[in-house]
């Protein structure tokens, strides 16, 4: 099956810029769908080769939260396709080189040094909070320039997030909002929209989205009176959950803030309407698509936030569509659209570089790529208007998604 899809997307890539006719440009290749494609090893390989601009591009395309990764990979790709289609950047392909990392810090390494062997300028990636930091640590003493789509934790662009004076990663930009601004906005939300008095919350340990999340939100609740009663931990890979549920419901919260992913939030879901909890489950971002992980029945009601609003805008319902044409399928979760934003980033620092005529893959271009994203200011993306705060975070709503009648169902922003 990833032959075949990878042979269709090929094929598709191929055909589109054909489309756009009135140039002999060769497509730029990209990687197959698994991610394993190589140009010839080479420690002196160009950033550029005759008309393209070599990008990296670092996702989780299998093990556990591909569905995550694949959907990056899958906006980001849809994005690098229109610009070549159109005609590239300064009349120059963008050449992608994606390689799966498995979801794994060290693989994330790994698959960032084989990139920087083949002479990437910039890279998009990665998907999950820690290999992305771990990637983060390389890319920053080089400067190169990188912007991640879903690495949500504040450590992604702080080197310290407890220090407010930390060192920040200023090589570094993302289209997602940070795991704080969840936090906050999922406590005000249970205060202002639900009239919380009283919350729990279930956390993965040793998770930095987890626990990034969790703080913000028991920090928030403790601004607006919201008693936290219960504060349950979990280790990664843990399925019972029945000890956690059973205290939890003890205490009869109004909501339980559950900041993990998909999968676990899933069963917990289940596990705590076993239990005899009652409460309005909340979530982060981590949440889509967990319509398939629980019952319908369980889950009504719960709401987590999005950086992404289904159909919000003709924009918005230009790129469902482009998207389920390319890939024979709707949107998957909200990691589609910001992959496509993160790609939209990328190239508007690359178009600054190159409007300077700057060499591709010198310092002087990286760096010139990296102001050309910091100056951003209201480039409208799929989610959202883009500006960047002082941290290079983006300075953007939250879209708030209920589970009505076992969907996922836009609301409101907030």
């Amino acid at each position: 099956m990833k032959k075949l899809l990878a042979l269709t997307l090929a094929v598709m890539m191929v055909l589109s810029l054909a489309a756009c006719g009135g140039s002999d440009t060769p497509a730029a290749p990209s990687a197959p769908a698994d991610g394993n494609a190589e140009a010839p090893a080479d420690d002196a390989a160009p950033s550029a080769s005759g008309d393209t601009i070599k990008v990296g591009l670092l996702a989780n395309t299998t093990g556990d939260n591909a569905m995550y990764g694949n959907a990056v990979k899958n906006g980001a790709m849809l994005y690098f396709d229109e610009v070549n289609a159109a005609g590239g950047v300064n009349g120059k392909q963008i050449e992608v080189i994606a390689l799966d990392e498995k979801g794994d810090a060290t693989e994330a390494v790994t698959a960032f040094n084989r990139l920087l062997d083949q002479g990437i300028t910039a890279l998009v990636g990665s998907v999950l909070t820690g290999p992305t930091i771990a990637v983060a640590d390389e890319t920053y003493p080089i400067n190169m320039p990188q912007v991640t789509a879903s690495a949500t934790a504040a450590g992604v662009t702080m080197i310290d997030p407890e220090d407010p004076a930390s060192e920040i990663r200023t090589n570094i930009f993302r289209s997602c909002f940070i795991d704080p601004f969840q936090g906050e906005k999922m406590a005000q939300y249970a205060s202002e929209k639900l009239g919380a008095k009283t919350a729990a919350v279930i956390f993965e340990t040793g998770s930095d989205y987890s626990v990034g999340l969790k703080d913000a939100f028991v920090e928030k609740c403790g601004e607006l009176g919201v008693e936290v009663v219960a504060a349950e931990g979990y280790s990664k890979g843990d399925v019972d959950f029945k000890a956690q549920m059973t205290n939890i419901a003890s205490k009869n919260p109004d909501v339980v803030f559950s900041p993990n992913y998909y999968q676990d939030d899933g069963m917990i879901v289940t596990q705590a309407r076993a239990a005899g909890v009652t409460g309005t489950f909340l979530g982060g971002d981590g949440w889509g698509s967990v319509k398939d992980y629980a019952s319908a029945e369980d889950l009504e009601g719960s709401v987590y936030c999005s950086g992404y609003a289904p159909g919000s805008n003709d924009a918005v319902k230009k790129f469902e569509a482009d998207y389920e044409a390319k890939y024979g399928e709707a949107i998957p979760n909200m990691f589609a659209p910001l992959g496509y934003d993160a790609a939209l980033l990328l190239v508007e620092g690359l178009k600054a570089a190159e409007a300077a005529g700057l060499e591709a893959g010198s310092d002087d271009y990286k760096q010139a790529v990296i102001d050309g994203i910091k100056g951003i200011n209201g480039v409208e993306g799929i989610t959202g208007s883009y500006a960047f705060d002082e941290y290079n975070n983006p300075i953007k709503s939250a879209a708030m998604i209920k589970l009505t009648g076992g969907e996922e169902v836009f609301t409101e922003l907030f």
